[in-house]
This record gives C-alpha cells, structure tokens and sequence, in this order.
C-alpha cells in the first residue's frame, strides 16, 4: 500500500480510515497536506471505496491545525506555499466523491477544525473543544474556516469563534449545528466506521452526483440547481448502478453496486 506522509490508512469494507499521525499534537505540515491531496486523489480513483473516516491520532488531539514555527519569522512566500498547501489538501477533501466522516477525537483547532468542516458530517467525543483561534496570533483561517463556519452555524457563532476567539465544546458545537453528533469519549471512531457502512448501502454512483448538489446549495438559490438535478437524474440512468438498485429492490434482495 502506499505510503503518506504523517497519515496513517486502513480499509475497512468500502471505507478508508485516515489517521492524521504526527504527534504530539497531529499539525500539519507541507508534507502531510500534500500526502492528504494525493490520498483523496488515490481514493477517488478506488472503485470499491465509497467512504472516508479522518481521525486524531491518540486521545489528546484531532488536530491543533498548522505548526506556528513555520510563520515566526514572517516569511511571505511560505505564507503562500502554506496557504496554498492548505486550500488545496482540503478543497480535494471537501471534493471527495464518496462521504466524509470526521471522527473528532480531542481538540480540534484552527486547521484541524478547517480538516472537519471540509468534511461531510463531523461526529465529536463529549470532551473535545472546537476553536479558529487564528486572529489571536494575528493570522486568519485560510483553509475555508471563514466561509464553511457560518454555513454550518450561522454568522453570530461564527464571529463569536473567529473574532472573539471562542472555544467551543462538544455539546455547544451540537447546539449550533457545528457537529451532526456527540459521543462518549473513546467512541468517535467506531461510530464514524458504522456510519461509513450505511454509505455503502447506497448507489456510490448516485452518491457521486447527490453530494455536489447538496454543496451548490451553498453558492446558489434552488432555482439555479433544480435543473441540474433533474439532468443529474436523468444521467444516473446511464449506470449499471440504477438498473441493479431498481431491479433488486423489485426482487427483494440487496443490492450489489458496480460503482459504474
């Protein structure tokens, strides 16, 4: 299997499990945003895995975003490399053809709470704390934290995260929409892998299609999608997968997609 630097993969079924491994406090660096571009890239490319589950390594930390050595002496063009590296790795994780789980496991900060929202639905340990600490050390969120926070929990929340700095827990995250689920403490991944096996009861090929329409309803009124949906609808009768879901669901058996 390949090798990824500071992530560590394991396929369950039809889910691959990543775990961001680069202790102590699993940052990310140039080389592991990269190794994460190019696993989403490998992925979308492996017919039989219809589900990525991200997770912390250890109990401690999710993620506490970028190493802040690598901007101590103010250096622009590795403020761009950096900004850059980060935009792309998460962009082609937000991107990813299948679902994305974010298990959360421990503290989820500035970049690696950016990890979380760029994935489909986040499950959180009840202990966790969440937080875009960024404008404390004079910085901002640059992988998407600006634009994907207030579209999951309305611009007051935010604000209150990015401009005040708030921290927040694992219940308030699931008050305000932050975190589709909270779990005991140890718990996040095998819910996460359990939710992954739902995925894999579905048409991957109608998922392909399903999840860029629900994210343009980020950008655009119905009105603009409404037509893409229907046209969407009409191409899934291009692929074995529509034939095989109607045909055993008439026969009463489950379905064996062929991802094509």
């Amino acid at each position: 299997m390949t090798q990824y630097a500071h992530l560590a993969v394991e396929k369950h079924g039809h889910t691959a499990v990543v775990t961001i491994d680069n202790p102590p406090a699993n940052t990310w660096n140039r080389e592991s945003l990269a190794a994460l571009k190019q696993l989403v890239a490998d992925l979308n490319v492996e017919r039989d895995i219809y589900a990525l589950v991200i997770t912390g390594r250890g109990g401690r930390f999710f993620s506490a975003g970028a190493d802040l050595k690598l901007f101590a002496d103010g250096d622009k063009r590795v403020a761009t490399e950096m900004t850059m590296l980060f935009g792309e790795a998460f962009e082609a994780l937000s991107a990813f053809r299948g679902v994305s789980i974010a298990a959360i496991n421990g503290y989820a900060m500035g970049g690696g709470l950016e990890c979380a929202l760029a994935c489909d639905i986040r499950i959180a340990e009840a202990q966790v704390q969440m937080a875009l600490p960024e404008a404390s050390v004079g910085l901002l969120p640059c992988a998407g934290g600006t634009q994907l926070l207030p579209w999951l929990v309305g611009e007051g929340w935010a604000k209150r995260m990015i401009l005040c700095g708030e921290r927040v827990d694992a219940d308030t995250a699931l008050r305000i929409g932050l975190v589709e689920q909270v779990v005991e403490q140890g718990q996040a991944l095998e819910v996460a892998i359990k939710l992954a096996e739902q995925v894999a009861r579905q048409s991957p090929s109608a998922v392909a299609v399903c999840k860029p329409l629900v994210q343009r309803a980020r950008l655009q009124p119905p009105g603009y999608n409404l037509i893409h949906e229907r046209e969407q609808f009409i191409k899934l009768f291009d692929t074995r997968d529509q034939q095989e879901g109607v045909q055993a669901f008439l026969a009463k058996r489950p379905p064996q997609w062929h991802n094509a």
